[in-house]
């Protein structure tokens, strides 16, 4: 899937891969994607709640190995 900008949480635990993705939603325009790669397991529960949070689209969820990756597009 191609997105607009990515983000390297790895290694971040909760909050601080939500922060990080937050932002890097306020200097996207509304539709672009943004991928944010983690490795914290909660994030798979926390981004689905940002989502709900805050109207941001979680388009995609998928475990690579050992790493947590999300899509979500902008409001």
């Amino acid at each position: 899937m191609q997105t607009d900008k990515e983000i390297d949480t790895r290694g971040l635990n909760c909050p601080l891969p939500i922060l990080k993705a937050k932002k890097a939603l306020t200097d996207m325009q509304s539709g672009q994607l943004l991928k944010v790669v983690s490795t914290d397991a909660g994030s798979v529960r926390d981004f689905q709640a940002f989502a709900k949070q805050t109207g941001n689209e979680l388009v995609e969820q998928e475990t690579v190995g050992k790493d947590f990756i999300h899509v979500l597009r902008r409001r």
